[in-house]
């Protein structure tokens, strides 16, 4: 198993970090993703990841961070990441995307504008993006029928979207990746989206800390419950839990370019 989408690096898991990747390994896991959300994250997430290949990152600007950030420093953020991502280390772009403006803190003008920055790197260093979007759909449909996307694809991080966005991002190419709420017993919208997408579009992820699976709901997540998210989307999907493991991890080593070490058998 891979976990696609995991803040490791988060203050939550300063404490016993080491036990949380005990756990993660016992629990069958191969390979997790760090996304970095802001500059001052990015060099230790390389260092990280040097030191544990089954880490890998993504290097990005998440958009509630922007507040934190000068908006005229944006420009020189993005040059830094631009020189990062050439350095090599990093297997994705991201995490960025857009929030609706009273989550994030930021105008959308200058969300968009960053994220157009994030698309461009991704498109001269190859690799793809982890894209956030929450309630600013309607924005970033706008943007991808502007921009040309990045060719090595985009994820949509805990995708939480209907149907009809779901066919919308499968026309652009896009894979999509589900957290803890496919779990949830109020879950309707990710559930019906999950159906519609194809086996090979498919990953799973934790988002932890964040949005821990049931029954660990309102607690700390973390990637040991991964196997909990493979098992609500195999509810949804009607097959065996092992069957989505395997695909899933699959479609995640492809997806990043064998980024992962494999296993020894």
């Amino acid at each position: 198993m891979i976990d696609t989408h995991c803040h490791l690096d988060a203050s939550r898991f300063d404490a016993d970090r080491a036990e949380v990747l005990a756990r993660a390994w016992a629990a069958g896991l191969h390979g997790i993703l760090v996304p970095g959300v802001g500059p001052d994250n990015w060099e230790p997430l390389c260092a990280m990841s040097r030191a544990e290949p089954r880490l890998q990152v993504g290097l990005g600007i998440h958009p509630q961070m922007l507040p934190h950030l000068p908006p005229e420093e944006d420009g020189a953020h993005l040059e830094r990441l631009d020189a990062l991502l050439a350095r090599g280390g990093a297997i994705a772009v991201g995490e960025c995307g857009l929030d609706g403006p009273s989550a994030a803190g930021a105008p959308m003008q200058r969300q968009v504008a960053v994220l157009r920055g994030h698309l461009a790197l991704a498109r001269k260093h190859g690799l793809p993006v982890l894209m956030h979007c929450f309630r600013a759909h309607p924005a970033l449909i706008d943007l991808l029928k502007l921009e040309p996307l990045p060719e090595a694809g985009i994820l949509m991080h805990s995708y939480g979207g209907g149907v009809d966005l779901a066919r919308f991002y499968l026309q652009k190419g896009c894979h999509f990746s589900f957290a803890g709420p496919v779990t949830w017993a109020e879950a309707r919208k990710p559930l019906d989206a999950l159906r519609v997408i194809p086996p090979e579009r498919l990953m799973v992820e934790t988002d932890a800390p964040d949005q821990a699976p049931t029954p660990h709901r309102g607690q700390r997540s973390e990637p040991g419950y991964l196997p909990r998210v493979l098992e609500g989307m195999a509810r949804v999907l009607g097959e065996p839990v092992e069957v989505l493991a395997q695909r899933t991890t699959e479609n995640a080593r492809r997806f990043f370019r064998e980024a992962f070490p494999t296993p020894s058998r």
